[in-house]
């Protein structure tokens, strides 16, 4: 398949930025600073739905892991890796290339024992599928580079890393991985992981040549959201299919904080046994990218909502389509896309988008957040 022309892409660092670009600028930073309401129905926001509490999960290792990549930084370093629990710069995480509205530290830019330590704190709050499945996706941004021959702006280490809070006091804290179709945020309340949003995608999902010449992602999330829809009955097809045209991007994209989406599509509750079974595996591979202890008080959390949660489709299961999962406390979208790096203007296998939000307040545990203020600071507001 044809690449773009390199005069398409965009330069890491911009020397000039265009009336146009600045607008985009400006119009994100505007939706990040809307008052946050999370994503909602029409019906509003639906509250109590995550309750603070304790879950007897043991967090110390991954506290660790953050209290040792804070302490090897340099002074210089330590002031541009942190922020404040509620610095704005949560809400600034893109899916792209260009280098506006990041911040943290490069990991292209750290020696190499720091970046580890880094690594280490993203490996302990994810599964070994969810780590591997992000790491394959930065190796995949080097392998365009190497495609394109731009891996000045497309590699595997582009990406910034943030630490919110203070893991050092016990308090609540995060991490934030942002860059090129990798975009996760994990926040840590008590012993209550929240890892939404996350924004995962590729292009291309097939390394054929290069350093990761063989690395093959989403097939899984492909290949059983395909089943899920062709294992329907002709009328169970009828409800799920919500257009025979793919959306022009994700409905839950950056920005999008506090977009309005209501259900659609096929009720769980309309599913056959079997078809239960793999609905449950198909939320499992979103849920599953936690590490397998917190993985399991989500799902828990998740399919206590089962009655209300709905599996929409748009396009073709032998060719390119769209599918998303969404109850009142998660909303899992899949996407084949059109080309950017590749020169097609229509959708394709070759590149995908995947995006998991926690609505009605959940995402960057701000509920919990909420919660835990309430609780134990509320003196200090006074």
């Amino acid at each position: 398949m044809e690449l773009r022309q390199r005069g398409d892409t965009p330069a890491r660092r911009p020397a000039v930025i265009s009336p146009e670009l600045q607008a985009k600028i400006d119009w994100r930073r505007r939706a990040a600073d809307e008052p946050f309401r999370g994503v909602v129905t029409s019906d509003g926001l639906k509250s109590g739905l995550f309750p603070l509490r304790t879950t007897g999960l043991d967090v110390t290792g991954v506290r660790r892991a953050a209290e040792d990549y804070l302490a090897a930084l340099a002074p210089g370093e330590l002031a541009e890796a942190r922020f404040a629990m509620d610095d704005v710069s949560w809400r600034h995480w893109v899916n792209g290339m260009r280098y506006f509205l990041r911040h943290g530290l490069c990991l292209e830019d750290l020696e190499e024992a720091k970046r580890d330590k880094a690594l280490a704190v993203i490996r302990q709050s994810l599964s070994a599928y969810g780590y591997t499945q992000v790491i394959d996706l930065m190796h995949l941004n080097l392998t365009m580079g190497e495609l394109r021959g731009e891996e000045y702006q497309l590699n595997e280490w582009l990406y910034w890393f943030s630490v919110y809070g203070s893991p050092e006091d016990g308090g609540p804290w995060g991490w934030q991985l942002d860059g090129h179709h990798v975009c996760v945020n994990c926040v840590f309340v008590g012993d209550q992981m929240t890892l939404t949003p996350t924004f995962l995608g590729a292009e291309p999902v097939v390394a054929e040549a290069g350093k990761y010449a063989g690395t093959v992602v989403f097939r899984r999330e492909e290949a059983i959201g395909q089943r899920l829809y062709t294992s329907l009955t002709a009328e169970q097809q009828g409800k799920a299919l919500i257009s025979a045209e793919l959306p022009p991007e994700l409905f839950t994209g950056a920005f999008r904080d506090n977009f309005e989406l209501d259900y659609a599509g096929l009720p769980f509750g309309d599913l056959t046994g079997p078809q239960r079974q793999i609905a449950v595996d198909l939320l499992g591979l979103y849920v599953g990218r936690a590490r397998e202890d917190q993985a399991g008080v989500r799902m828990e959390e998740v399919l206590a909502h089962e009655a209300d949660t709905y599996f929409a489709w748009a396009g073709q299961p032998g060719g390119v389509f769209y599918y998303r999962l969404h109850s009142p406390v998660i909303l899992a979208e899949f996407e084949h896309m059109a080309g950017v790096l590749y020169a097609n203007d229509y959708p394709t296998r070759r590149h995908i988008h995947t995006v998991v939000r926690t609505p009605n307040g959940g995402d960057y545990g701000i509920d919990l957040l909420r919660q835990h203020h309430e609780r134990f600071h509320r003196e200090d507001s006074k």
